[in-house]
């Protein structure tokens, strides 16, 4: 497979992955019971960006992995054709 589909496979993957994690430990505003002036309350009180963004990078690794375990696989291949 050539370096190219490698990166656009990662690139999807990673993308789904972000926005499976980012919902993980949010808190927003009500719930912190510090609402910001003039932002909407159920905006994230602190974000922690960065724990998630390893995270989706691990998990998008081990997924793109995965799929190119897959589509290697004789068994697997054997039996999608």
């Amino acid at each position: 497979m050539q370096i190219g589909s490698i990166i656009a496979i990662y690139f999807v993957v990673w993308w789904l992955c972000l926005f499976m994690v980012l919902p993980f430990k949010v808190h927003n505003q009500i719930d912190e019971g510090r609402v910001v002036p003039g932002t909407e309350p159920g905006a994230p009180a602190l974000l922690r960006l960065w724990p998630k963004l390893l995270a989706t990078t691990i998990l998008a690794c081990v997924l793109t992995a995965l799929v190119f375990w897959g589509l290697s696989n004789p068994t697997l291949r054997e039996y999608w054709s």
